[in-house]
């Protein structure tokens, strides 16, 4: 192994971008994070900003929206990894700013792999009604315009963020595990895959410069955190030591609901009704013309099991 590539991450103040910025730094990358001046200047981010140089990360100011700033910033690294936000609640994405990423990263023209904003289901492989549909189309048209660029990528699908999907078993108003009454949506037989946030980055900034994951999918499936909502339930149960009822919602009823939500909830629901009744996380095998799977590539990572995770809410 020569020389450990040096990363830039932008978006690394965000919820799984702090995660992916203190692996790099922890795996002795050379580790920089573009930063907005307005996010400098933010109190609740100025904890984390100090965090960051004291693991020894280099911060560089700049914006997606200033192309200047990017190129320059993209000229000092090897490798690009983009943890921009979701769609926001106003129906804007942050995602399509990756464009302009694409465009710094092609002018620069000495990147060796770019990681785009991800970390969700594989987009070219899910069964999404919308409004999730819309947004999973975006990630697709980014993938199609990165390849055909002939930028070097590694595409992370890394399920579900366990800290953030976990705790609520597909019932997005809970933040702790049900005690009286699990609410399964279709039969609740697909499995579902939760991947601790550490462990994420973890295994992202593990691919970074390995061969096998260039031009690839890097799948996070765990064996020990692929869960349906039955299981889980009934993983929760023998925690407690209590039985749950269980209260069936059919599909249709589920389509309904996500018609007639608001939106931010309508969003987290049409991903549910993708992950839980679909069962877009697992229900393709990973070929190896496409993809790779991240346990298996890197047996050494002890990550949290989803039985691990749990506990903390007994």
């Amino acid at each position: 192994m020569g020389e450990k590539s040096k990363i830039l991450i932008i978006g690394g103040t965000g919820y799984i971008g702090k995660f992916v910025v203190e692996a790099s730094a922890k795996s002795g990358h050379p580790t920089f994070a573009l930063v907005r001046e307005i996010t400098v200047s933010d109190p609740v981010k100025a904890k984390l900003i100090d965090s960051f140089k004291n693991s020894g990360v280099t911060l560089l100011h700049g914006d997606l929206n200033n192309h200047e700033s990017l190129v320059k910033a993209i000229k000092q690294v090897d490798v690009v990894i983009s943890t921009t936000g979701k769609t926001s609640t106003d129906g804007s994405s942050p995602l399509l700013d990756q464009f302009k990423l694409i465009a710094a990263i092609k002018e620069a023209g000495n990147i060796k792999r770019f990681f785009p904003s991800e970390f969700g289901n594989d987009v070219d492989r899910v069964n999404a009604v919308e409004p999730a549909k819309t947004a999973y189309a975006m990630k697709a048209q980014l993938r199609r315009a990165i390849e055909a660029e002939g930028i070097p990528y590694t595409f992370v699908s890394s399920n579900y963020f366990a800290g953030y999907n976990l705790p609520h078993f597909g019932q997005p108003e809970l933040s702790a595990p049900p005690r009286e009454k699990a609410i399964i949506l279709g039969d609740g037989n697909p499995k579902a895959v939760f991947v601790a946030e550490h462990d994420i980055g973890t295994y992202t900034i593990k691919a970074v410069d390995d061969p096998r994951t260039l031009n690839k999918i890097l799948y996070m499936r765990p064996p020990k955190n692929m869960y349906s909502l039955n299981g889980l339930v009934s993983l929760w149960e023998k925690k407690i030591g209590k039985t749950l009822k269980r209260i069936y919602v059919p599909e249709d009823q589920v389509l309904k609901q996500i018609q007639e939500s608001p939106i931010p909830i309508k969003i987290t629901l049409a991903i549910c009704h993708s992950v839980y009744v679909m069962g877009d996380q697992t229900n393709f095998e990973i070929e190896p013309s496409f993809g790779v799977e991240a346990s298996e590539l890197y047996p050494d990572v002890k990550y949290t099991t989803v039985d691990e995770y749990l506990d903390q809410f007994v």
